[in-house]
């Protein structure tokens, strides 16, 4: 019902900035809760950065300072502005969306993201 299109990873060095956006299509409920999580082979998923519709935002503790969430309602799309990039920020980032009114939990495909000299 909810399609998540993930883009921007690729490959920086450390220190560089990067921009991930996901744009969401299909059944979007309003009151939602969009976010990024992210993933290496044989971790857990763990969340980097969510923002509410209503504009609440949450951030790893690894991440503050140095990663920005921002969202975009009319066209449906959640950034995440990446700076200050460290080795191990390298990882495969999902878009997360999650309608407060339904019980349904949507995920993209991911971006990779890498970070290295």
């Amino acid at each position: 019902q909810v399609q998540l299109v993930e883009s921007g990873g690729g490959l920086v060095q450390p220190g560089g900035s990067l921009r991930l956006s996901c744009v969401a299509s299909g059944s979007i409920f309003s009151i939602n809760t969009m976010g990024w999580h992210r993933q290496t082979p044989g971790n857990q998923r763990e969340l980097v950065a969510s923002a509410t519709s209503g504009g609440q935002t949450n951030y790893a503790e690894s991440v503050k300072g140095r990663f920005t969430i921002s969202r975009d309602n009319a066209k449906n799309t959640v950034y995440l502005q990446m700076n200050s990039l460290k080795p191990e920020d390298t990882a495969v980032y999902y878009c997360n969306f999650r309608p407060l009114l339904a019980a349904q939990n949507y995920w993209g495909q991911g971006t990779t993201v890498t970070v290295s000299s």
